[in-house]
């Protein structure tokens, strides 16, 4: 410390001063940048906010607003400023740095909670008689051959697997896999195409399934309830997927209830943290060098609770934009639900429920 510090302290005990928190004297400083240059704060808020505030064409509409970006560009118009005293000015605004809010579906929905209780009280009612009840949807599609995959896993020091450095599609092409999660049995069931992601793909994997497993766990069965997404090939929308189900149910002989999430809350559907999740994790940092890597990959993936997956390559080809009319649609022996009947609707052999 100072010589002179301890004197002006001394001084400032004998004159009975409190001491307090602060090393300066209320009113020291320099003067805020803020009140030193009129219109920073105006000109500031139309930067960060450009839709509401000033000009739709502001120079930083389709820029990252850093504060040193947002510094740059308060300094090209003739202010005096730091990126941090920026950082301060929007803290004091009401600023916050936030991520994008996926609400402009789904929970801006307002039979968002009403639709995930009906789906509830569906499978809750379905399992309760012994009836199957699955889940499904498309996995994120997979580059097949010696790209990198996400994740680690132990290697000798210096020796990783070593993968090409771009990720251009080749001969192999993608992977399409398509699951079935049995709630009732923690069982699923993988079908790894090469061709789309159709409807007619995803039927056919709930097909298989079926055969392989469903049947022989529901011997008796005379229902099956299906929970999907609102979009992709198993869509709400997607008049192929209501044909193909009821091709599936003329062969099968079952009454198929369909109940889908809500749009935008497809991370709530059992298929993604029941079974996807894991896959993802025993495959992580494995190239996935061909189909029969990716079927051995998942094939082998279990849990402790006792999950257990089986996985086929579909070989068939899926041809893409097939059109279904409206007069097709409506010959279908579909009943759909008194509470939305776009998103539950039950398709058997006859309109009878």
């Amino acid at each position: 410390m100072s010589r002179n510090t301890v004197i002006k302290a001394e001084r400032e005990v004998l004159d009975g001063i409190e001491p307090s928190e602060r090393q300066r004297a209320v009113g020291g400083g320099d003067i805020k940048a803020e009140v030193k240059q009129p219109g920073l704060m105006e000109a500031l808020d139309e930067l960060v906010h450009p839709a509401t505030r000033g000009n739709p064409m502001s120079f930083l509409r389709y820029t990252s607003k850093s504060t040193s970006k947002l510094a740059d560009e308060l300094v090209r118009r003739g202010f005096k400023i730091t990126d941090d005293t920026v950082g301060r000015i929007l803290k004091g605004l009401g600023y916050s740095l936030q991520a994008p809010a996926k609400e402009k579906e789904g929970t801006a929905h307002p039979d968002r909670d009403a639709q995930f209780r009906y789906l509830d009280k569906q499978v809750c009612k379905m399992m309760k008689a012994g009836q199957p009840v699955i889940s499904v949807d498309t996995k994120k599609k997979e580059l097949v051959g010696e790209f990198s995959n996400g994740g680690k896993e132990y290697h000798p020091k210096g020796e990783p697997t070593r993968t090409k450095t771009h990720d251009f599609v080749e001969e192999l092409g993608r992977a399409v896999p398509y699951g079935v999660y049995d709630l009732a049995n923690d069982e699923g069931w993988v079908s790894v195409g090469d061709t789309a992601d159709t409807s007619a793909f995803a039927v056919e994997a709930i097909r298989r399934w079926w055969a392989s497993m469903g049947r022989p766990r529901f011997p008796g069965a005379t229902k099956l309830l299906i929970t999907a997404d609102a979009g992709g090939s198993n869509g709400h929308r997607v008049k192929l997927w209501k044909i193909e189900l009821a091709k599936l149910a003329e062969e099968t002989g079952l009454e198929i209830t369909v109940c889908h999430y809500p749009p935008g809350t497809s991370k709530w559907n059992r298929i993604e943290h029941k079974m996807f999740s894991f896959i993802s994790m025993n495959w992580r940092g494995r190239p996935l060098v061909s189909y029969r890597t990716i079927i051995e990959l998942i094939s082998a993936t279990t849990t402790t609770s006792g999950l257990t997956i089986r996985a086929q390559e579909d070989l068939n080809y899926y041809e893409t934009g097939t059109k279904v009319t409206d007069a097709e649609l409506a010959a279908l022996p579909l009943a759909r639900h008194k509470f939305h009947g776009d998103w539950n609707y039950t398709i058997a052999q006859s309109n009878s429920r």
